[in-house]
């Protein structure tokens, strides 16, 4: 009880967090008479500043591409050398709150080391991509990033675009399966210790949360949109996506001293990172909470690979999704001894890049 008790405490200050407040200043009613937009001009970092080592074995170059929102997003592509004919290509995207510079980079030049085109991006709203209000994110634009990301992908001449897959950590885990069950270009999926935001969001870890414990957090979520309008959105929550290293205690749950340890350290650490630096604007869990991805996850018919650790906290993720993917060509690959932050890096040397190299090199023929 008491550790169900942490969970509903923590999920609510690790995604649900919102600001009380009083007196908000109502607007003043005038006449409209045009609509200005300014740009948002958003410098790209030309040298490595990833938290890996670079590659002698691929290419890299940064590019950009945009979504149908018009939202442009950056990302990292990587290219075997002295590659051959039109490639395989695959798009890789989280955790929720990482970079491009973080996991994502890691597994898409690994990858690219093994043949494939790869492609490393920084989800809408978040690191080197564009989007305002900063911070933010939304299980529909998310799912698109990965669309777009395709769209990008078989616009270059080196990748066969009918050999396109899309590979997910964490949340980003749940976002690729959402995204291939919609998009039918994308020929293979793969998750990486995978979470369902959406479901994480509206009821709890291991769904603690039930429907009244839910109504319950909607008026401070809601009520704080007034005092969010008035900072066009932009406000965040004061609870950080992780407490400091010096926050943690005897009570801290393991995951989160996990977390901790990736992101809040020379490990993993990255400026622009949710996770590392910041928290989520006040209004993003809205839509998560009452908007659930994978609900036609029976209508998956791309084959899939679901990898995730034995002993990570959010295996059920990974294995409630198995259950419900409709695909006819599945499996669910579990990592002896590996907790969820273990398949972040190679500290611990527990991503099995052979199998998803053998998984993708079989779908993608």
């Amino acid at each position: 009880m008491k550790l169900n008790m942490q969970l509903k405490t923590l999920t609510t200050a690790l995604f649900l967090g919102s600001t009380l407040f009083s007196g908000a200043v109502m607007a003043e009613m005038t006449s409209a008479t045009a609509i200005d937009v300014p740009a948002q001009h958003i410098q790209l970092t030309q040298e490595w500043d990833k938290v890996f080592l670079k590659s002698d074995k691929v290419e890299h170059r940064k590019v950009t591409f945009k979504n149908r929102y018009g939202i442009t997003l950056a990302a990292d592509l990587y290219m075997p050398k002295n590659a051959q004919g039109k490639l395989p290509a695959i798009a890789v995207g989280g955790p929720f709150g990482a970079v491009k510079e973080q996991v994502s980079g890691l597994y898409a030049q690994t990858l690219a080391e093994r043949g494939f085109v790869t492609l490393a991006f920084d989800g809408s709203f978040t690191g080197e991509s564009s989007g305002l209000p900063r911070n933010s994110a939304s299980p529909e634009i998310n799912t698109e990033d990965f669309s777009a990301a395709v769209d990008f992908l078989g616009s270059l001449e080196k990748v066969d675009r009918e050999k396109i897959g899309v590979l997910g950590v964490c949340g980003w885990g749940g976002f690729a399966l959402n995204a291939a069950t919609a998009d039918t270009r994308i020929k293979a999926v793969a998750t990486s210790t995978m979470y369902d935001m959406t479901r994480v969001m509206a009821k709890g870890y291991n769904d603690s949360v039930d429907a009244d414990a839910r109504y319950k957090m909607k008026p401070d979520l809601n009520n704080a949109r007034w005092e969010a309008q008035e900072k066009d959105y932009a406000n965040t929550s004061d609870t950080p996506v992780l407490p400091e290293v010096s926050a943690l205690n005897a009570d801290t749950p393991k995951f989160v001293a996990d977390y901790v340890d990736f992101y809040k350290t020379k490990r993993g650490y990255h400026p622009r990172s949710v996770g590392s630096t910041g928290a989520w604007t006040t209004t993003t869990p809205i839509a998560f909470i009452n908007m659930p991805i994978l609900q036609r996850a029976d209508e998956l018919r791309a084959p899939a690979l679901l990898v995730h650790g034995e002993k990570a906290h959010s295996r059920y993720f990974s294995e409630d999704a198995f259950k419900a993917l409709g695909s006819k060509d599945k499996e669910l690959y579990i990592v002896p001894n590996a907790t969820h932050v273990d398949l972040y890096d190679n500290q611990a040397n527990k991503i099995p890049f052979d199998k998803f190299e053998q998984f993708f090199k079989a779908k993608l023929k």
